[in-house]
């Protein structure tokens, strides 16, 4: 018999507690040993709950109940109290699973080292993209192949707002309150659609692929606030689709300047030879319909990913949800569970290698650009000749005049209202790919010119 604590209760929590104790004899079979829910720790016992449990479970002593235990299943969420009982638990012997992604995000190097030290496994499956079975498979399906690139719709509540605009032409605000009419979004969504929730799992995701640990401010953050209807409407015409993504990709740098993100995004260090580093970052991004993350809807998640022998994999399904996510968590109960009765050491993560983090200035990469230009003759000779200056290629410019219409707004990429001008003219520049730091300097010269009006949108494009 191995004794489980469970801290939490929530949504995950209860439906991991009602799988433990309506499924124990399948549980039993697939592990050799009786799963017994020893505890479950909450802040108050007399909170309602979606599964009625029963009451003897619950406990309000959290550090009682990990000392005890054979695995504990930390859902408490945040760093603290987390973060010591995750360590107590590790102290005393236990495996740990979790679903802690800001946790593991913001200090998960202690946690592995203290783990290692330990002898003990520490499992995290559930804390990227719910259900969806990704960390296991990079851990340990692709451990003989070299990711090269990962691509992921992580979190379900930016995608279904980004689709709701997308499919019924919503404004961002509307499609907003929609989520949070059908719960896909908290009260307060600062967490999600500023993209932090999806930074934590990049960091996550980009330790794991590439064998290094990277933490949270090696994550180059944008969210979707700045996404217009019109931005949507544009891409769309252009048979492209937006979606907030996290992207870890591998990169050779050239020798020179290496932008390296050391802490201080985008600073530049000098190299005497080119160098190879990863660059981790969320933000919107352009995608071609046909790209297979273009067709994921609603708050669905997904994850793309480009390795040297492998080739393209995609995994798709839930990546929210109380059922969807006690699956994953589960499944690393369950083998936790088979190493305790097997034997031999716990496995955690891989730290092979010390790649260098860089900063987004060392992406290349593709723009679209909005722009609220004056309607006259000679603009499109003056911002062609910049981006010329700059050695950035246009690859397609579509106009469209504003004639006899009242002044509006749109909100600009940095999220302020800038007006569009009655007699002016709509600019979409798609550019060729072109290094980070040309593309944003370019973009900064063209906001000078006295023919701008504004710059109303900057959007990567990626999968082209």
């Amino acid at each position: 018999m191995l004794r489980v604590a469970l801290l939490g209760c929530g949504n995950v929590g209860s439906q991991v507690a009602r799988i433990l104790l309506h499924d124990a004899d399948a549980l039993a079979a697939r592990t050799g040993a009786r799963l017994e829910l020893s505890g479950i720790a909450v802040r108050n016992i007399d909170a309602r709950r979606d599964v009625e449990l029963p009451r003897e479970l619950f406990t309000t002593d959290a550090s009682a109940l990990v000392t005890n235990a054979d695995i504990v299943i930390e859902l408490l969420g945040g760093i603290e109290p987390a973060r010591t009982l995750i360590l107590s638990a590790i102290e005393h012997g236990a495996c740990v699973v979790t679903g802690n992604k800001a946790l593991l995000a913001a200090d998960g190097p202690t946690l592995y080292e203290k783990a290692d030290a330990a002898g003990v496994q520490l499992s995290y499956e559930a804390a990227v993209a719910g259900a969806i079975p990704i960390l296991r498979p990079i851990r340990d399906s692709l451990a003989g192949d070299k990711i090269t690139r990962v691509l992921g719709i992580v979190n379900g509540t930016t995608n279904f707002i980004l689709d709701q605009m997308d499919s019924t032409g919503a404004q961002f605000d509307d499609a907003l309150t929609e989520a949070q009419r059908l719960g896909y979004a908290e009260a307060d969504p600062t967490a999600d659609v500023e993209g932090h929730d999806a930074a934590a799992k990049a960091a996550i995701l980009a330790s794991l692929s590439f064998h290094t640990r990277f933490a949270l401010e090696n994550v180059h953050c944008e969210g979707i606030t700045s996404v217009t209807a019109a931005d949507i409407s544009a891409a769309r015409d252009v048979g492209f689709v937006i979606k907030l993504l996290a992207i870890a990709e591998k990169l050779s740098v050239p020798a020179g300047m290496v932008p390296f993100d050391g802490g201080t995004e985008g600073a530049n260090v000098p190299s005497d030879g080119g160098t190879e580093g990863v660059s981790v970052r969320v933000h919107p991004t352009l995608l071609p319909r046909e790209h297979p993350l273009a067709a994921v809807r609603g708050a669905f998640n997904a994850v793309f990913i480009e390795a040297e022998s492998a080739g393209e994999l995609m995994f798709y399904g839930q990546g929210a949800g109380g059922t969807a996510t006690a699956s994953a968590v589960l499944g690393d109960v369950v083998s936790a569970a088979r190493r305790l009765v097997l034997g031999g050491p716990g496995r955690t993560e891989t730290t092979t290698g010390q790649v260098r983090a860089l900063g987004i200035d060392a992406v290349q990469t593709s723009y679209c650009i909005g722009l609220d230009v004056a309607d006259q003759p000679g603009v499109l000779a003056r911002i062609a000749q910049l981006f010329a200056e700059r050695q950035v290629s246009i690859e397609t410019m579509k106009q469209t005049i504003h004639r006899d219409i009242p002044a509006s707004t749109s909100r600009t990429a940095a999220g302020t209202e800038a007006n569009v001008t009655a007699g002016s003219a709509e600019l979409r520049i798609v550019t060729h790919r072109a290094s980070e730091a040309a593309l944003a300097a370019t973009v900064q010269a063209i906001g000078k010119l006295d023919i701008i009006n504004s710059v109303t949108s900057v959007l990567r494009v990626e999968g082209v």
